[in-house]
């Protein structure tokens, strides 16, 4: 029997994976490692915390004896998924030594004790924003150069760099995803796509950066965990391997088709300021993870954004839980500028 350590289980994309990974593999085991952190809720497990397959434990990466704790208390893990991170570009830009402390000296005391207990996988999960923003035309492969330009991605960066050295120097079997832009159930709503529902249902502004031409290429939460499925059971020690949902998108693009899902009017959009080296286009070219392994996307964007859509509809009072108090400070610390009056920009594709 695998036994799976996911850290950042009670994240977003973590919590999915655990909740996939223990219904299509009865045979696995899961131990969610997570310091829950504001993002991290362990409301998204609910319906999976009595299951004899999984387990929880508290913990900070930050704190190397911890971390080896876990795996003293687990000592049946022999592949790591890592999705912990501090994942937010906006908190980046105001804490930036947050960032370094979790997701780089996090990330390097994690890959010190799975080498010490010889793990047999270690996935680093990382982003497509490590290669920093395209121009009009082209594609990120998996060989394209590693230019982040925000704090964040800087980080993400780094931590890709130290399990390439683990596996190079040391050789733990490292293999790396970068991934475009998840959407769908139980993500925090800071984020683009629960962020405009969130407030288009409650008839609040919907704050969109700059002009919203900003390019996104997105997939679904289930579809992404399906390939990290792959590359954790399929892929190959030291490669790397981008995940994408073919699906390019300006944000303004993606607000007008949330509203004209849930039926509200394009009066409640109001551009904010910029926020500082927002990267303008990003483009991935999945076609290695397809040819080796076999992996596309299920859902299209369409057919996800609706569901996505559905699920915060039935889910009004878990949004309203995370919304208050630190988050609300957090809300207006971000957003409370906004652009004196001006005219909208011209549409976008839609």
């Amino acid at each position: 029997m695998t036994t799976l350590l996911v850290t950042g289980g009670a994240g977003f994309i973590g919590a999915n994976l655990v909740r996939r990974v223990l219904a299509a593999r009865p045979d696995w085991r899961v131990v969610n490692l997570d310091a829950l952190t504001y993002a991290g809720n362990l409301e998204r497990l609910s319906d999976v915390e009595d299951e004899p397959r999984y387990a929880f434990e508290k913990c900070d990466l930050s704190d190397r004896e911890a971390v080896r704790a876990v795996f003293e208390k687990h000592p049946a893990i022999d592949a790591v998924a890592h999705l912990a991170a501090e994942s937010h570009v906006d908190r980046s830009i105001l804490e930036p030594a947050v960032f370094i402390r979790s997701n780089v000296l996090g990330t390097q005391n994690l890959l010190d004790v799975a080498r010490e207990r010889k793990i047999a996988r270690f996935l680093q999960v990382s982003t497509d924003e490590v290669y920093g923003s395209l121009g009009p035309e082209g594609l990120f492969t998996e060989t394209s150069p590693l230019a982040p330009n925000s704090p964040y991605s800087a980080s993400k960066a780094s931590a890709d760099l130290l399990a390439r050295a683990a596996l190079h120097t040391f050789g733990l079997p490292v293999v790396v995803t970068r991934c475009s832009n998840n959407y769908g159930p139980w993500q925090f709503p800071e984020k683009l796509i629960p962020l405009m529902i969130a407030n288009a249902l409650d008839d609040k502004p919907l704050p969109v950066y700059g002009d919203g031409m900003q390019v996104r290429d997105w997939i679904h939460v289930d579809d992404h965990c399906d390939a990290l499925l792959a590359v954790l059971e399929r892929g190959k020690p030291g490669e790397v391997y981008n995940v994408g949902g073919d699906c390019q998108l300006p944000n303004l693009t993606v607000v007008r088709s949330l509203l004209r899902i849930l039926g509200k009017g394009e009066q409640l959009i109001r551009y904010v300021n910029d926020r500082p080296g927002h990267d303008r286009r990003y483009a991935i070219d999945a076609g290695k993870i397809e040819r080796e392994l076999g992996f596309r996307p299920r859902r299209t964007f369409e057919q996800g954004l609706r569901e996505t859509v559905d699920w915060y509809r039935a889910h009004a009072e878990w949004i309203a839980r995370v919304r208050s108090g630190a988050y609300l400070d957090y809300y207006e610390r971000q957003y409370g500028k906004r652009i004196p009056t001006r005219s909208a920009p011209p549409r976008g594709p839609s």
